[in-house]
């Protein structure tokens, strides 16, 4: 896949996803729009937790330690053209080193991908049983 290709399918992720970086916790309104991404990016669960460590957690998590204030919001241009510059030199040493380095990265934000990975598979297993009612 060429990288155009990959930001085009990626952008709405990454989007819902960086509240998880926010200095707030997400409501369930934030959770329930995530959960709604998720499902239709069409990714495994595997899948996501390397979207999560490795394109958005080494941007996102320099917002966390920013001793700038609060992160409470952000521009969505300006992080969208910081994952973009990431994720274009995510080759290479510079993916192992992330991949080595993800604990330090994602445990501010674990919880939260945790809970949200939890809801995942339950709309996941409620859509299954629904389908099963149906057939």
């Amino acid at each position: 896949m060429d990288f155009e290709t990959l930001v085009e399918e990626r952008r709405e992720l990454w989007l819902v996803l960086a509240p998880l970086w926010l200095d707030r916790e997400p409501g369930e309104r934030d959770y329930a729009r995530m959960v709604a991404v998720v499902r239709r990016s069409g990714l495994t669960l595997r899948q996501l937790e390397w979207v999560f460590r490795l394109e958005l957690a080494p941007v996102l998590s320099r917002h966390q330690m920013s001793v700038a204030g609060e992160w409470r919001a952000f521009d969505e241009a300006r992080l969208l053209r910081q994952l973009v510059a990431h994720n274009r030199r995510l080759r290479g040493w510079r993916r192992q080193c992330w991949a080595l380095f993800s604990g330090l990265t994602t445990m501010m934000t674990r919880h939260r991908w945790q809970e949200l990975m939890m809801r995942v598979q339950l709309a996941e297993d409620e859509a299954a049983s629904g389908a099963g009612r149906a057939d």
